[in-house]
């Protein structure tokens, strides 16, 4: 594992999980909720940044590495879980909802890791669709924990509207990684376009 600055972020993100999951349950004699919510916010947006920081950071640097490509997207996908099980918890987010973005992210994962093997995980590249999806998702997860209002919107109205659309995007982007993906499912060369 090489020791350079985007896998040490990729690790403070996968770190600050526990930190996260603590501080939503710790007594309200310790964190009032309000104050819960924007901790837990600010880890949220924390984690956040190091995902964008240490894919800028190892591109520019150079210091890509097969581990990190690996453990980025697994510590992104422990995070969004982790938020969303504490969200359905707090009966913030409705139960299928994790369940679609939960379940997509497994199931890609596991998608891409068999297009890899078969040497066509370039059909399965990350998507500009992908990414919007990504966006939404971060943005609906960050609102839903801060909860209040926010510059005289509710977090909340505003954080639902985009978790509901984030899970439109999340099902359209498996659907469209799905269909990249039939070529080599079917055993042809070319990708559906």
């Amino acid at each position: 594992m090489p020791l350079n600055i985007p896998n040490l972020l990729t690790w403070l993100r996968i770190l600050l999980i526990p930190l996260f999951l603590v501080i939503f349950y710790v007594p309200d004699n310790w964190l009032g909720p309000g104050q819960k919510n924007l901790t837990a916010a600010v880890v949220f947006a924390v984690a956040a940044i190091t995902d964008w920081l240490d894919g800028y950071l190892a591109r520019s640097l150079n210091q890509t590495s097969a581990f990190g490509a690996f453990l980025d997207p697994v510590a992104d996908k422990l995070m969004v879980a982790a938020a969303l099980i504490v969200l359905v918890g707090a009966g913030r987010v409705l139960p299928f909802i994790a369940v679609i973005i939960i379940g997509r992210e497994i199931a890609i994962s596991a998608l891409r890791e068999w297009m890899a093997k078969l040497g066509r995980s370039r059909s399965v590249a990350v998507s500009f669709l992908g990414k919007v999806k990504t966006t939404c998702q971060m943005a609906a997860i960050l609102l839903l924990l801060y909860h209040d209002r926010l510059l005289g919107v509710s977090a909340q109205a505003l954080g639902t509207l985009l978790i509901y659309l984030a899970a439109l995007l999340t099902l359209w982007s498996m659907g469209y990684y799905m269909r990249r993906a039939l070529p080599g499912i079917l055993g042809r060369e070319e990708p559906l376009d």
